[in-house]
């Protein structure tokens, strides 16, 4: 959402700090074993003493992953944690709950079955019951995957979701319990994700949004508790510099009194009376209107709670008026002209009843969004925004 890919100055120092605060957050000790869906994870478990084990997936692909083959190379070497992209969860949630769901189907009709196959099926499960931590990053996750993972892994395990970005991280985490137990009827609401509390090693600040170089931290205008604007972060995992790119330095780096390096996230949102920041979008696709500034992960969090859509993207049209692009979930796809008149229609309202998205009139219906090719999860919003 940056433009070109840049050379980011990554030190023993940074890598150190990860290492540190990685194990430190989450428990991870000596002898774990983890299965490392992103192949980039299998240096933190060198440095950390975990086994790694490798998938048999391509990690260009991992929308595409088989998660019969996830499960059982993971019941296989009774890995511990996991990290693995929102893409692969949602894989290996929906094989769980669709396989269990038909073994406590055929169990509850015994009567319809031979006694053999009832002993067969009552032993088979898709579940991973030695996993204690599974962790997912790249882009929000959503709280439907987690509450359908959870069922999945070990009865006191939890998943995790970990912010950050290559120039900074860890930033932040949080765990599914705290997401499903108190964040996400906020997020419902149009309030953003929360992606928790800060490493001990970071500093944050949230300033006013700006797409212009800041030179000083003084000259920064910073926002108090709970308004929306721009997260800057230092610590000893934050990048100090991009390589041979003194303009994307410019735009990224603020310098403080103390001669300390800050780094802008590009990310926006706010920061509750818990110390908790809650990711509201990129900076960059955020939509200006006459009204006021739309930002993508509130009003998509809107249109997210129809029954039909799987996800959604905020993008501006060349008109310059904000429209919402859908995603429905492939078995409720309108097959009719019809249909997907009803479900404009019902999105359209649901779009007027809240005053986030209530200036969004234009909606677009699309089978399969343009995405990442690292987690097949971040939304292209910058090629939305190009279609007529």
């Amino acid at each position: 959402s940056t433009g070109s890919p840049k050379g980011v100055e990554f030190t023993h120092r940074i890598f150190d700090t990860q290492i540190s605060e990685i194990a430190s957050c989450y428990g991870i000790v000596a002898g774990d074993i983890d299965l490392a869906c992103f192949p980039l994870f299998g240096l933190f478990d060198l440095a950390m003493g975990v086994t790694a084990v490798i998938p048999d997936i391509d990690p260009t692909k991992p929308a595409k992953a088989d998660p019969k083959k996830i499960i059982r190379i993971a019941n296989d070497c009774k890995v511990t944690q996991s990290f693995a992209s929102p893409a692969i969860w949602n894989l290996v949630s929906n094989y769980c709950e669709e396989i269990n769901n038909k073994i406590n189907n055929e169990i509850n009709n015994e009567t319809n079955i031979d006694s053999k196959r009832i002993i067969v099926t009552k032993n088979i499960s898709a579940n991973i019951p030695t996993l204690k931590r599974a962790i997912s990053a790249g882009a929000p996750v959503s709280a439907s995957i987690l509450k359908k993972l959870k069922p999945y892994i070990h009865p006191h395990g939890d998943i995790f979701t970990p912010y950050g970005a290559t120039e900074s991280l860890p930033t932040a985490s949080i765990s599914a319990t705290e997401i499903l137990n108190e964040t996400v009827g906020i997020t419902n609401s149009g309030g953003g994700v929360c992606v928790g509390k800060r490493f001990p090693s970071i500093s944050w600040a949230i300033i006013e949004i700006s797409d212009h170089p800041i030179q000083t931290l003084e000259s920064a205008v910073q926002l108090a508790s709970g308004e929306i604007g721009e997260l800057i972060v230092t610590g000893s995992q934050v990048t100090k510099n991009y390589i041979n790119r003194p303009e994307a330095n410019a735009l990224a780096k603020i310098i403080d009194s103390k001669g300390q390096r800050w780094h802008r996230m590009g990310d926006v949102g706010y920061v509750d009376s818990k110390d908790r920041f809650w990711f509201c979008g990129r900076k960059i696709h955020r939509v200006e209107t006459p009204q006021g500034t739309l930002f993508s992960i509130p009003c998509e969090s809107i249109f997210n709670q129809h029954p039909v859509v799987f996800r959604s993207a905020l993008a501006n049209s060349p008109t310059g008026k904000p429209r919402i692009f859908i995603e429905p979930y492939p078995k409720y796809f309108p097959k009719t002209k019809i249909e997907l008149k009803n479900l404009i229609n019902e999105l359209r309202e649901l779009a007027q009843n809240n005053p986030i998205t209530k200036q969004i009139t234009e909606i677009r219906i699309m089978r399969n969004f343009p995405v990442d090719v690292r987690h097949n999860v971040k939304i292209n919003r910058e090629l939305l925004s190009t279609l007529k």
